[in-house]
């Protein structure tokens, strides 16, 4: 009940959701009361928070802080391992799924998300290059009959890893619940985790406070320093409304872990 009561908050809290309540709330004072001045000032607030946020420098901002906690991983002394034939010092690579819908019709590439997808080939990528090693593919049902470990898992196999490589972590519904398996899994063995970069901060922050020291791996990261202007770049776009929810997500996530004394 909680974790349906918690998904529910989360979506009415989006910025299209909040945007569209202000503005209908506006357009009803307007149009059946008498209160314009309060119908004009809710319409203003919901068109002007749709313009900041669709613009990349606010949503940027808003990204920013999340993201670039965790530096990249140094993939240096794995490849450094492959040369002297030394096996890595992370015995396992562990992906946190980003969602999926299964729908056989489709490939398994296209039945993940993208979030799940980038996650998923920057997990191989470290695996590939740190000897010995093998991948905890986490990911529950929640919402779909299949989970999505095992959808990623095909995926893996379908990429080249080794089937005998591959672990599946496959009863959690929530980023916390991915800690509490993962933990029971790993032992007290050193492991890195992989997670996109805005969702880094929440999951070591769970991932800690049940004891573990994960090496973080982010990925899939939406602002990046140097990129060239262009003249998209002052014009409102969905992908930074995109990015600005991605972070207000984030940081209600935090929030209510803090709350539930999860951090």
């Amino acid at each position: 009940m909680i974790f349906i009561f918690k998904k529910i908050v989360a979506s009415l809290f989006a910025p299209i959701p909040l945007i569209l309540f202000l503005s209908c709330t506006g357009l009803y004072f307007l149009w059946f009361t008498r209160k314009e001045k309060t119908g004009k000032i809710c319409v203003s607030i919901g068109v002007l928070a749709l313009a900041l946020l669709s613009y990349d420098p606010i949503s940027n901002a808003l990204l920013k802080p999340l993201e670039n906690r965790y530096p990249s991983y140094r993939m240096q002394t794995s490849k450094e391992n492959i040369s002297a034939g030394r096996k890595s010092q992370s015995e396992f690579v562990v992906i946190l799924g980003g969602g999926h819908v299964s729908d056989p019709k489709l490939p398994v590439t296209s039945q993940i998300n993208s979030s799940s997808l980038v996650r998923l080939v920057e997990g191989i990528r470290i695996y590939r290059n740190s000897p010995g090693s093998k991948l905890i593919l986490s990911g529950g049902r929640v919402f779909d009959p299949i989970p999505e470990s095992q959808i990623l898992a095909e995926v893996a196999k379908d990429l080249g890893v080794d089937q005998n490589d591959i672990i599946l972590e496959s009863g959690s519904k929530d980023t916390k619940d991915e800690a509490k398996i993962i933990s029971s899994m790993v032992g007290g063995t050193q492991f890195v985790l992989v997670t996109s970069a805005c969702h880094m901060p929440r999951s070591m922050a769970l991932f800690k406070r049940l004891g573990m020291n994960p090496v973080p791996a982010p990925t899939r990261h939406f602002v990046r320093e140097k990129q060239a202007l262009s003249p998209s770049s002052f014009i409102p776009r969905a992908q930074a409304l995109r990015k600005a929810e991605a972070a207000l997500h984030e940081y209600l996530g935090l929030l209510w872990a803090k709350v539930r004394r999860q951090i």
